[in-house]
């Protein structure tokens, strides 16, 4: 079958490459099923696992791919029920292949209003914004929420999810583009940062939902009012310099940080529910697709990533 490996870790992804015969997945036991793969989205943590970054580092060689839709074509015991469903994916790697097994525990039927692109794309959006803004985050009805990142693909989705909670959301990107994005999924204020060298006027902030860190932080910090709550989502910008302890502790500052899928591996009760609660608002969570690629131009794709090209998500077609 085909598939994308990585055989080697490295910064330029040179060891990624397409296999047009790789070997097909085992065929299903007790529970599990096999899958026809129709969609694999991109993260920034399967970025990371092609360069050795991330904290999960998958045994070489290795097919990317964490999120995806597809359709159940076999069935081992107790799984017959799944055989010709379209449904959500999800894996710590292996989705960019034409097919996979893996337990049926972890299927989700594809949302209703979701194209197999979209829902491909949905569920690490939309299950961290969940985490880090309601599990988390504690957010409340009114609150000002700032979302950073606000363009790309777990930023809107955040700012989406504040919005259907009734917070007030201040969005903040890098550019025009995105923070048009931001606008449409019903950011009530925009602010254009410099990444490098950001301003942010604001001191009445809530929540701050940050998936991009770097010079940001310190800023970021500082637009807190007493008691707001800052959640840690990722580095996407790098790790920013050192939070001064005085600043948390006169204003009563929460440092918190989300690790959604980590929680829900931790505590599976709690992950199903997050599950059931994300699906059952996936109108409201939809993802923008920005960019759409065949298998055989994932390279491409995840070097749009790593230069930052891309406005909401990367679907790769299998």
């Amino acid at each position: 079958m085909r598939a994308a490996v990585c055989s080697t870790l490295s910064p330029d992804l040179s060891g990624l490459a397409l296999h047009e015969d790789w070997p097909e997945p085992p065929a299903p036991g007790p529970g599990d099923v096999l899958v026809a793969v129709s969609h694999a989205s991109l993260n920034f943590p399967d970025f990371l696992m092609l360069q050795g970054g991330y904290q999960y580092k998958p045994d070489l060689p290795f097919i990317p791919g964490t999120e995806g839709t597809g359709t159940v074509i076999a069935a081992g015991d107790g799984a017959e029920h799944w055989l010709g469903q379209a449904v959500m994916l999800g894996a710590r790697s292996g989705l960019m292949a034409e097919r996979i097994t893996l337990p049926a525990r972890g299927l989700r039927p594809v949302p209703a209003g979701l194209s197999m692109a979209e829902a491909a794309a949905f569920t690490v959006g939309a299950l961290t914004a969940w985490v880090g803004l309601v599990e988390r985050g504690r957010i409340k009805a009114g609150e000002r929420v700032l979302v950073t990142g606000a363009g790309g693909g777990m930023g809107r989705v955040a700012v989406q999810l504040a919005v259907h909670m009734g917070a007030e959301v201040v969005a903040v990107a890098s550019s025009e583009a995105r923070l048009q994005l931001a606008r449409e999924a019903g950011a009530h204020e925009v602010l254009l940062v410099d990444r490098e060298t950001p301003e942010i006027a604001h001191r009445d902030i809530d929540l701050v939902f940050d998936p991009v860190a770097g010079p940001l932080v310190l800023p970021l910090v500082k637009c807190l009012r007493r008691g707001g709550r800052y959640t840690i989502i990722g580095f996407v910008g790098g790790r920013g310099a050192p939070v001064p302890l005085n600043r948390l502790l006169l204003k009563q500052i929460e440092l918190v940080g989300v690790r959604a899928g980590e929680q829900g591996r931790q505590d599976p009760a709690a992950g199903a529910r997050h599950m059931r609660e994300i699906d059952a608002r996936a109108v409201h969570m939809r993802p923008h697709i920005g960019l759409e690629l065949p298998l055989g131009e994932m390279r491409a794709a995840f070097a749009a990533m790593g230069d930052g090209r891309i406005d909401g998500k990367c679907v790769i077609r299998i």
